[in-house]
């Protein structure tokens, strides 16, 4: 079973490097359920992120209070705004529905969550 969430916590942290990267795709979520998969196999790796000067603050807010900074939110619904923006004007339809749903849905969820 640990190798299981070694292995889900790896795809995870993928997921939170793409969102790193990419404006549509939040980061610190991803980073949330890594952590919760590397708590059960590997600690150290947990640690990693945890011990991270710009993300692991983050992390150990909503574990520790379930609160997202307002710096963060603002920062992560601008960030999936501009990226429903460059896919409206890059790929268009059908492909900024998904963008759009994006981020309606994270956005929504972020702005509703406790500071």
């Amino acid at each position: 079973m640990r190798l299981a969430y070694r292995v889900l916590g790896y795809i995870a942290s993928a997921l939170a490097l793409i969102g790193a990267v990419l404006p549509i795709m939040p980061t610190v979520p991803f980073l949330l359920v890594a952590v919760y998969f590397f708590a059960r196999s590997s600690p150290e790796l947990e640690r990693k992120i945890l011990d991270h000067p710009h993300w692991g603050p983050q992390v150990q807010d909503w574990r520790e209070r379930r609160a997202i900074s307002r710096p963060a939110k603002t920062m992560a619904i601008g960030a999936m705004a501009v990226g429903a923006v460059v896919t409206w004007y890059t790929l268009g339809a059908p492909y900024y529905y998904i963008s759009i749903a994006i981020l309606v849905i994270a956005g929504a969820w972020i702005a509703t969550r406790n500071e």
